[in-house]
């Protein structure tokens, strides 16, 4: 699978395989947050099998952009293959550079928003997803503080957003 290369402006300068990918390279990943009717937040929780971060809680999914995808295109076929999601529509929300998760990865991640209503039945997918729940945003603080180690590093940059979701 050939993975755009980006420059620090975020345009295309080359591809390479996934496996050829180091950390000087910089790439990119769609991220979907979930949000019902009452606010909360879906999370999935990676399948334990998974070789990066395996079975820590993340956002409800994401995915690598691949040769030839947009971020947008991205996220719809990660929302359909891990979580059986036929989204409609998606609001495009802020873009993220993340340098040095855990010192393999350094990615632009564009973050999209989906509603969906609470009762909404997921089709996860085992080797991409070991459960989902849903967080409220208070909830999610409270975890993320007595065990951040739970929780995927990426969701560090995303404590601000859930702390805007208390305010509301």
């Amino acid at each position: 699978m050939l993975i755009p290369i980006v420059n620090k402006y975020d345009r295309i300068i080359g591809y390479k395989d996934r496996k050829d990918i180091t950390l000087d390279d910089i790439y990119r990943i769609s991220s979907l947050w979930l949000i019902n009717d009452n606010k909360e937040f879906l999370l999935s929780q990676r399948a334990l099998t998974k070789k990066q971060s395996p079975g820590l809680w993340t956002n409800a999914a994401d995915g690598t952009v691949e040769k030839g995808e947009t971020y947008r295109q991205n996220m719809l076929k990660e929302a359909k293959e891990e979580l059986g999601l036929e989204l409609k529509s998606l609001k495009k929300d802020k873009k993220v550079e993340i340098k040095n998760i855990d010192g393999h990865h350094h990615f632009f991640a564009q973050w999209f928003v989906g509603y969906v209503p609470k009762e909404q039945n997921f089709k996860i997918q085992r080797s991409e997803v070991e459960q989902v729940k849903w967080y409220t945003p208070k909830t999610f603080m409270i975890e993320y503080q007595k065990n951040p180690s739970n929780f995927h590093p990426i969701l560090k940059e995303c404590v601000e957003m859930f702390e805007s979701y208390l305010k509301q």
